[in-house]
């Protein structure tokens, strides 16, 4: 339910192009140092993006790992001049590779926020099912966010993004609380390890960006680490996912991307989502099980004609009494 403030953001802004502390939504068409140039010093409190991973992407251009790691670090230290004390920033990131071999990017860049003077206070692993499929190495199926903070004294709201409890009945069975319920009532916290599905093309959100990330995984961490009314940051804006998850949650969101048909679509989703007409999935939503839905493409052709897969990990028989 959308509190009365968010309903009141979403009715009196639009979308500017150039910053200015007295809008609310911006999406800057130009080089995210540009606009950084033109933002007070600790003015956001949250910096969420999901920078170029140089791997060659129509977007981008590959560069040597140590040229782009030297402009990674010219961003970044831009966006720590603004963002507040109590700030986060969380960068999403995946795999580098070099003829054939991967280089995590989350373990190249965690030095860059640490000599900054950053904390990490998380390695968020992402995972989901879908994605390339690999022939000479294991499909790749996580991405990971690295969350740091600039002080001690940071924003951490757990009880918008806790998730339902495993055993909700569980009680105490010793101790001064013996036989009441152990379980906070509100649900438990969602761990570092967050299964969300990936933006491909039967996903309700998917666009022309061949790198798009789900709205729900920013909306986690906009709830968690931001209060109303706060800014939000994404130099590298894509699509506008991040601003439309801030703008959802009544905060307000400001990022620049260089494509013009990003700029376009980030613009054009952006103004859906003030109209309460944007299609995004659920936070809420469980994982689709195709076997539990019963969708016919998970019985397997080769079973019906008697021969036999090699099923590694496949699921037991449900526990008897006797497990």
């Amino acid at each position: 339910m959308k509190t009365k403030n968010q309903t009141l953001f979403r009715q009196n802004h639009k979308v500017a192009d150039v910053f200015s502390l007295s809008e609310s939504i911006v999406v800057y068409p130009g080089d995210c140092l540009d606009l950084l140039k033109s933002i007070p010093d600790e003015s956001f409190q949250l910096v969420v993006t999901s920078p170029p991973y140089n791997i060659g992407k129509e977007y981008e251009k590959k560069l040597h790992l140590d040229v782009y790691l030297k402009q990674q670090a010219q961003i970044i230290a831009e966006c720590v001049r603004a963002l507040s004390p109590e700030g986060s920033i969380c960068w999403q990131v995946g795999n580098y590779v070099d003829r054939g071999a991967i280089i995590p990017l989350d373990t190249v860049l965690y030095h860059i926020f640490s000599n900054l003077g950053l904390r990490m206070r998380n390695r968020i692993i992402w995972h989901f099912e879908h994605g390339l499929h690999c022939s000479r190495r294991f499909s790749g199926r996580y991405e990971t966010i690295i969350w740091f903070t600039k002080s001690e004294d940071y924003v951490f709201n757990l009880d918008p993004v806790r998730v339902p409890q495993k055993y909700p009945g569980k009680k105490y069975f010793k101790g001064p609380k013996a036989g009441q319920y152990s379980c906070n009532p509100l649900g438990k916290n969602p761990g570092d390890l967050w299964v969300v599905p990936n933006v491909k093309s039967n996903h309700i959100e998917k666009t022309k960006h061949p790198c798009q990330f789900p709205v729900e995984l920013i909306e986690r961490l906009v709830l968690s680490l931001t209060n109303e009314g706060d800014w939000v940051l994404d130099p590298f804006l894509g699509t506008g996912t991040s601003v439309i998850a801030a703008v959802r949650h009544g905060r307000r969101g400001v990022g620049a991307e260089t494509v013009q048909k990003y700029i376009d679509l980030a613009r054009d989703r952006i103004q859906q989502e003030i109209d309460g007409t944007l299609l995004t999935r659920p936070m809420d939503r469980p994982v689709y099980d195709p076997v539990e839905a019963g969708n016919s493409l998970t019985v397997a052709p080769w079973d019906k004609k008697g021969s036999e897969q090699m099923r590694l990990f496949e699921k037991r028989a449900k526990y008897g009494k006797g497990r």
